[in-house]
């Protein structure tokens, strides 16, 4: 398993829907198991998309049971072809990326959601979860789309922050 280099913005692929994947080959699993390990490389991470490695493909990883808002969480969750079925209510969180470390802001999300994807086995499954997990589905399937959070910003002028620290990858 390797580290994988994250792209930052505003390099091209970040703004690309990226393709269904059709066939889970050596070259996807390979994918994943590099994801994942990028994924626990950076403290605090919960989820990463893969245009956000430099694949445009339909691949997130997302793990938020170690983070201090998740009251929910599904654990280590690897979704290929990801589609968000249902969505309920509204909430404002701050949100980060590792895309654009230098940035926080408030981006207003769908407080419950239930998406339906294949495990990397290539079975069907579907999720419904809700709060922070809920968010971060939502943010690295937005990833997928070709949507960072800084387009979804409710006001640039008073929801985009600098952040004052970021964690570096543990080397």
């Amino acid at each position: 398993m390797a580290v994988l280099e994250v792209l930052q913005y505003p390099h091209e692929i970040l703004k690309k829907k990226c393709a269904l994947i059709e066939k889970i080959d050596y070259r996807i699993n390979q994918l994943i198991n590099d994801m994942i390990e990028s994924l626990h490389s950076f403290p605090g991470c919960v989820g990463i998309a893969a245009p956000q490695v430099g694949c445009s493909v339909q691949l997130i990883v997302v793990d938020a049971s170690k983070h201090k808002k998740t009251t929910i969480s599904h654990g280590l969750m690897i979704l290929l072809n990801p589609v968000i079925r249902m969505q309920e209510g509204e909430v404002i969180s701050g949100e980060g990326c590792l895309s654009l470390p230098d940035y926080t802001g408030n981006v207003k999300r769908a407080a419950k959601i239930k998406v339906s994807a294949q495990n990397r086995m290539g079975q069907p499954i579907e999720i419904e979860t809700k709060g922070f997990e809920a968010i971060v589905f939502q943010h690295e399937i937005d990833h997928l789309n070709g949507i960072l959070f800084v387009d979804r910003i409710i006001s640039l002028k008073k929801d985009l922050f600098r952040r004052k620290s970021y964690k570096k990858r543990k080397e």
